[in-house]
């Protein structure tokens, strides 16, 4: 199978961290590990290149990260902190000469065509996206194979993905036995572990997401979506071996077993 690097573009909540007026915030710890902009990723193979939901940062996560193409975008759903920098894929779109791919729950999509209006309205926007929506189904991008998961964020179902041998979860607190067995086997897993306090009612909390990490089995997982006060040196000192607290911009690579804490 085509091995696959995963850049974490961001791993924070839907505030981010620190987040502004300082509403929940704490001090500072002096650790850029606990700087995050909000959760997406970037997974790509030498020919395809693919991001994982478009949040309001986007364009400074693309930056940084060096993302020059687009072969297809993945919604997890439609909340502001992972659709909110769709504008941002405009010039990805101008350099193709095509609409993006995206792929949505159809609840997502139609929320996205609400929101977005001026993409979609008859007499559009001169320069605005054009979104070409994908059906919610296996499907392959270059040498990626990618198959839609449904979870649930509490009432709401949304998607995981998985790409070729890597698995991405986020903003899940729930995973049915249907979707654990399309989740079988992987290599890597990615998995949001909002914050230490239980009793979340849409996100698995970090020991919740250490027990499903459990189940899933993955050679390796990384959690994503943290809140201000999960600190990364300290909760990374509590986790099992073999599971890790990611950081933006942190890179692993699908087969390859090198990454450190």
């Amino acid at each position: 199978m085509t091995p696959l690097t995963l850049t974490f573009l961001g791993t924070g909540t839907s505030m981010g961290v620190p987040v502004a007026g300082g509403f929940g915030s704490e001090r500072p710890t002096g650790d850029p590990r606990d700087e995050r902009y909000r959760t997406s990723a970037w997974i790509r193979s030498e020919t395809t290149s693919i991001v994982i939901d478009i949040g309001p940062e986007f364009r400074l996560q693309s930056l940084r990260s060096g993302i020059r193409s687009i072969d297809a975008v993945l919604i997890t759903h439609e909340h502001t902190d992972h659709i909110g920098g769709l504008d941002d894929l405009r010039s990805f779109m101008y350099t193709t000469g095509v609409p993006v791919p995206v792929m949505a729950h159809p609840r997502t999509a139609a929320d996205i065509r609400t929101r977005f209006h001026y993409m979609f309205a008859p007499g559009k926007t001169p320069g605005s996206l054009d979104i070409d929506f994908l059906p919610v189904r296996p499907f392959t991008a270059g040498d990626v194979r990618i198959t839609p998961i449904s979870v649930s964020h509490g009432d709401l179902e949304i998607l995981a993905y998985r790409l070729n041998d890597i698995v991405y979860v986020t903003d899940a607190n729930a995973i049915g036995e249907d979707a654990l067995a399309m989740m079988a086997d992987a290599d890597i897993l990615v998995l949001n572990a909002l914050r230490w306090k239980p009793g979340h009612p849409t996100h698995f909390t970090v020991p919740e997401a250490v027990d499903m990490a459990r189940r899933i089995g993955a050679r390796r997982t990384f959690f994503v979506h943290m809140s201000t006060g999960v600190r990364h040196a300290e909760v990374q000192a509590r986790l099992p071996a073999g599971m890790m607290l990611d950081y933006d911009q942190l890179e692993v690579i699908s087969g390859h077993h090198t990454t450190t804490p």
